[in-house]
């Protein structure tokens, strides 16, 4: 093992010397001991990459690209992406607006980095992902959290209005939709109703779509089809295809803003890997619309009514989980909380949850599960949390 030249440690940044692993992966590992352990812990697709997309990439390498790409995607990708995002969700993008990055993660401290002076506030609707927070506290910015939890998870035009009197010179506001941890989605006239108000300011909507072929009861509307002029979509391969390892994630935004995205992109990445280029391109293109994206999202619903009805049995409250793969419920306020309360659910119920606080303190008293397993998995996930929860009647 080598060793750190003494001194040098206590040189790096604090946010980095004070920094924690995940506290999903970390938690989903530490169970992953348990004999016979149900874990509805990570929110990764359990399904194989469709194989004509699996080909793509094959060629790809057959085919020697081996050299450097373009650093914002090939011409094919882009063009593959516009036209998905606009048949799908009614936005009206070119190529030319469109980066291909190192999955949503890199998309999400590509554009920070980018709109965020040091001290510039983000507004984020909580619960939500951990990452948000991570990336503009990392960059400089300063975080405004908006509890959404007494509006069934979703940010109001009055909520939003009251934030900006308080926080006038905010730069961005964050919408996921659908959401994580809570697997909400806004409606059209929700959506409209906020960018009325967002219209009215200068703010950056960072909106992050990742889900949004995953959505069960309704359409999904992009806020990029309504507010394009204001909004740096976010979507990707990685959910709707089944390829989180591809790692290729889109930023969708203005030309003008494209161009300022792409410097910090190309600084970070140089540009992304042939072979996932190759394959997303597939994705996007031939595998728009297949029958095997479409028999995914048929199955992720038959596994959150399965898992939906063992929480209505347990007479647990619940948001109700209208895309992504998550069912986002309450915990019972006379027993354990949080951390305490998944390790004994993963010990004596053999399921692993993950707790509301890993998605911050407004998560706090809830759980998320994650139906992205075998339905088999899910049922029997189900009726053990109606076991440890002690539910009899459906509410």
């Amino acid at each position: 093992m080598v060793e750190l030249k003494s001194g040098l440690a206590a040189t790096t940044i604090p946010l980095v010397q004070n920094g924690k692993p995940n506290a999903i992966l970390a938690f989903s590992q530490e169970i992953s001991t348990i004999p016979d352990v149900i874990k509805l812990t990570v929110g990764e697709p359990d399904f194989n990459t469709p194989e004509h997309i699996k080909q793509a990439g094959i060629e790809s390498i057959a085919n020697n690209e081996s050299h450097y790409g373009p650093s914002n995607g090939t011409v094919a990708l882009r063009e593959n992406a516009a036209t998905f995002l606009n048949s799908h969700y009614g936005t009206q993008y070119d190529a030319d607006e469109i980066i291909a990055t190192i999955g949503v993660t890199e998309a999400i401290y590509v554009t920070f980095k980018t709109i965020l002076n040091a001290g510039d506030e983000v507004i984020i609707p909580t619960p939500n992902f951990p990452l948000y927070a991570g990336a503009i506290t990392f960059v400089g910015g300063k975080v405004v959290n908006v509890n959404t939890t007494a509006t069934d998870f979703k940010l109001t035009p009055d909520q939003l209005r009251e934030t900006l009197t308080t926080h006038p010179n905010a730069k961005a506001l964050v919408i996921t939709s659908p959401g994580n941890p809570t697997g909400v989605i806004y409606s059209k006239s929700e959506l409209e109703a906020l960018v009325a108000v967002i219209r009215e300011t200068n703010l950056f909507v960072v909106s992050d779509e990742i889900y949004s072929e995953l959505v069960f009861d309704q359409n999904h509307v992009s806020l990029a089809a309504l507010l394009p002029e204001q909004t740096i979509l976010f979507n990707g391969v990685s959910k709707s295809h089944a390829m989180t390892g591809y790692r290729i994630g889109i930023i969708a935004a203005p030309a003008d803003l494209i161009n300022q995205l792409a410097i910090v992109h190309q600084l970070i990445v140089t540009a992304p890997t042939n072979a996932a280029v190759a394959a997303a391109t597939e994705a996007f293109g031939a595998g728009a619309d297949d029958a095997a994206t479409t028999g995914m999202r048929v199955e992720y619903q038959r596994r959150r009514d399965a898992l939906l009805a063992a929480v209505k049995t347990a007479g647990l409250t619940y948001a109700y989980p209208g895309g992504a793969f998550y069912l986002w419920f309450k915990a019972p306020a006379d027993g354990l909380q949080d951390w305490d309360l998944v390790r004994d659910i993963a010990q004596k119920a053999k399921v692993g949850l993950i707790p509301g606080l890993a998605f911050g303190e407004d998560g706090r008293g809830w759980l998320r599960a994650s139906y992205a397993t075998r339905y088999e998995d899910v049922v029997e996930a189900g009726q053990r949390l109606v076991n440890y929860f002690g539910g009899q009647d459906e509410n």
